[in-house]
């Protein structure tokens, strides 16, 4: 059954993917009467053309109450935490819910708590994250003081990330210039290329248990944090006090955090804090992976990557529902926009993203799979590219892909003998 169903995988059987057309149109140039192909080579000023202005305006006072909004929440969420033991550890209760209810009431009331100051912690993330691509405001200074401040609370040295996230922003997708999520090649895994006549063991190479799988992407959703250093490659001369002023928050945060244990104890700050900051690791960790890994899309090398591509080759998805969207003020649902125009305020998103599908088409990515399902699959089938090609599509642990270039950019995956 398992040989039958290898005979049936069949590269050619795959759907083929051209990747967007691109070139330059004069600035001035007529394009209504253009043919369906000709509409395909949209230059970047095209696609911003194609939305409307008003979607690029930022509205300082509008950030500042979705700001105020989280501020409020998570003030709110933490003062009604702080009843949980006192109410749950009662005598009445315990009478009422009798001690072992009241001990997973309590517990159950932890978790409802964690949740959802998780997610209000991880929405003030994201607005640290509009700052540091200037879509907060149109003041530098605002935008570097609440990105530095809201960053910092939540561990993330604010100035460092934004230099090196720029660099992603500006390579996206490049399998040589980006810098975050760039797949594997069958080389870098020691696969050998696949022989015509010959197999390759792909279990003994993956054979990992899913409980192992399991563990792993755990470990990546919980311990995939930056660590920055002022000397280091990633950054010039030139960034290097940007990078100290970070680490100084970061160490003025260990002083915080040192504090408060000594104060309120250990336990409480875990719970009040710790807990909830860890789950601003894994949420935006998840959200970062699968907005740039999934089997559908596209990386590039050498000629064939453009900054239009790159921006094309993420995807939209419907993350956590209602919660997604007002939580997390959109990041994952509205993420391709993002990449076309870094500097969109988030809550245009939604409607900016309606133009932008209806000019680039099928270019477009979207996917309304549950974000736990989705990080699965993307986990277990994007393994590694080809060490050869210029348009690239992710294997699985069977060394198969679900889609694969047009023939044009098409390189043959099986070598003769």
């Amino acid at each position: 059954m398992a040989a039958s169903a290898a005979e049936k995988y069949s590269e050619d059987g795959l759907p083929p993917f051209t990747p967007m057309p691109w070139s330059e149109f004069p600035p001035n140039s007529d394009h209504q009467g253009l043919s369906n192909l000709s509409l395909l080579e949209r230059s970047l000023k095209e696609i911003r053309a194609a939305i409307p202005s008003k979607y690029f305006i930022r509205d300082m006072r509008k950030g500042m109450l979705y700001l105020a909004r989280d501020v409020l929440m998570a003030t709110v969420v933490l003062s009604l935490a702080t009843t949980i033991d006192p109410y749950f550890k009662q005598a009445a209760t315990r009478e009422l819910l009798t001690p072992l209810g009241s001990e997973v009431a309590r517990w159950a009331a932890w978790s409802v708590y964690w949740w959802f100051q998780g997610l209000i912690f991880t929405g003030i993330w994201v607005i640290g994250h509009e700052c540091g691509h200037g879509a907060f405001s149109d003041h530098k200074i605002v935008n570097d003081v609440l990105g530095f401040i809201t960053h910092t609370i939540l561990w993330t040295p604010y100035f460092s990330w934004k230099i090196s996230h720029h660099r992603h922003h500006n390579n996206h997708a490049s399998m040589e210039r980006d810098e975050v999520y760039v797949p594997k090649t069958r080389e870098d895994l020691n696969i050998p290329d696949e022989v015509a006549g010959q197999e390759i063991d792909y279990d003994e190479i993956f054979g990992d248990t899913p409980i192992y799988t399991l563990y792993m992407l755990i470990r990546q959703q919980l311990l995939a944090f930056p660590a920055y250093l002022p000397n280091s490659i990633l950054f010039t001369k030139a960034q290097r006090n940007a990078v100290i002023v970070s680490n100084v928050g970061i160490a003025a945060m260990v002083w915080a955090v040192s504090h408060a244990c000594i104060t309120h104890g250990t336990a409480n700050v875990i719970k009040y804090y710790g807990i909830p900051w860890l789950e601003v690791t894994h949420w935006f960790i998840m959200i970062t992976y699968l907005h740039h890994t999934d089997p559908t899309l596209p990386h590039y090398r050498n000629k064939e990557w453009n900054f239009q591509r790159g921006a094309a080759a993420t995807i939209d998805r419907n993350f956590l529902g209602w919660q997604g969207r007002f939580f997390l003020h959109d990041v994952a649902h509205y993420h391709v926009i993002h990449h076309f125009f870094p500097k969109m305020p988030f809550y245009h998103g939604y409607e900016a993203t309606q133009h932008l599908r209806a000019f680039i088409g099928d270019h477009y990515a979207y996917s309304n799979k549950p974000a736990f399902q989705a990080l699965w699959e993307s986990y277990n089938k994007c393994q590694f590219v080809e060490n050869e090609g210029d348009v690239l599509f992710y294997r699985d642990r069977k060394g198969h892909a679900v889609r694969r270039p047009a023939d044009q950019y098409r390189v043959q995956s099986i070598k003769s003998q």
